[in-house]
């Protein structure tokens, strides 16, 4: 356990260095000048230059960089660019905002795929098996920004059931703020759901045609007590794997929901960052989730290895 552990944290600095330089190259590359984006078209030579002395832009690429690094782990993500103000109470606010609607998106998408899965599964070859993979098949290759419009049009314009925006009114309560996350998670579901449920779908498979499966059948014990014990926690390993890298991607990918949507969160707060050259908040945005992907991959295979005692966590890299 100590050694899997220290392998993986080992692995998890290198990845976020990694990351850190491929993030800082790319806003290096990108096209335009910081000052002259904030200050506008119409600003001078001498007002652009004395913004980008302001702001450290004047000092080599290298210096900036070590300067960021430090401060991060220091616990100091410098001041924005753009909103001029501190980069941590922004990526908080952020963060909370996504996380908000990602466990909206995962209370809905995950029993509704996993009980997907194991229906199909216990289906296998039916009508009812060739539905539930053909829609999650189907729903998994539409882009979130086509499913987001057409469920925006139909039921906030025309059924007038789900507000328009994803963000409620200051100080409302837990199922107002649930109400309004609702319309930005469809497409979420959509893409998610599938690749859950094949997943599920597939891991069961394999176990109810297992000796042990057969063996507690022809025992006697009724079948909601075989799929509980046996089929549940033998098939699920896989799929808690698959979770995991989901949260990862709804992190990473919230940014095409949270534009068409208009929802602070840390998708929006990228695109922003990025289309701003403002390196420092599009840094922390971009190392805050590779933390947070990170630390629930770790957390997966810990669950995996409990759910599975087969897997030795000493060889797994």
């Amino acid at each position: 356990m100590a050694r899997f552990l220290l392998t993986r944290l080992g692995l998890a600095l290198i990845t976020l260095f990694l990351l850190s330089v491929l993030v800082f190259a790319a806003a290096e590359i990108f096209p335009g000048d910081v000052a002259s984006k904030i200050l506008g078209p119409t600003a001078d030579a001498r007002a652009i230059a004395a913004l980008n002395t302001e702001l450290g832009l004047d000092t080599p690429a290298l210096s900036r960089y070590l300067h960021f690094i430090g401060g991060f782990f220091r616990g100091d993500l410098g001041v924005s660019y753009t909103y001029r103000t501190p980069v941590g109470p922004l990526l908080l606010d952020a963060i909370l905002n996504s996380l908000k609607l990602a466990a909206v998106a995962l209370l809905i998408v995950v029993p509704l795929a996993i009980g997907g899965g194991i229906v199909a599964a216990l289906r296998q070859g039916t009508l009812v098996d060739r539905t539930i993979t053909s829609l999650g098949l189907a729903a998994m290759v539409v882009p979130e920004f086509v499913s987001g419009i057409v469920v925006l049009l139909v039921f906030a314009v025309w059924l007038n059931v789900l507000p328009v925006t994803a963000t409620a009114p200051p100080g409302s309560g837990l199922l107002t703020q649930v109400k309004y996350l609702i319309l930005p998670t469809i497409p979420l579901v959509f893409v998610l759901f599938g690749y859950i449920a094949r997943v599920t779908r597939a891991g069961a498979v394999e176990v109810l045609g297992s000796d042990y499966v057969r063996t507690a059948t022809l025992k006697g014990l009724p079948r909601r007590t075989v799929i509980r014990r046996h089929v549940l926690r033998n098939a699920l390993p896989p799929t808690v794997t698959v979770v995991a890298t989901q949260i990862g991607y709804l992190f990473g990918g919230l940014v095409v929901i949270e534009i068409l949507f208009n929802y602070r969160g840390i998708g929006l707060l990228i695109f922003n960052a990025a289309r701003g050259k403002d390196f420092p908040l599009l840094e922390s945005c971009v190392l805050v989730i590779g933390i947070l992907y990170l630390t629930v991959t770790l957390l997966a295979d810990l669950a995996y290895s409990l759910l599975n005692p087969r897997i030795r966590l000493g060889s797994t890299t």
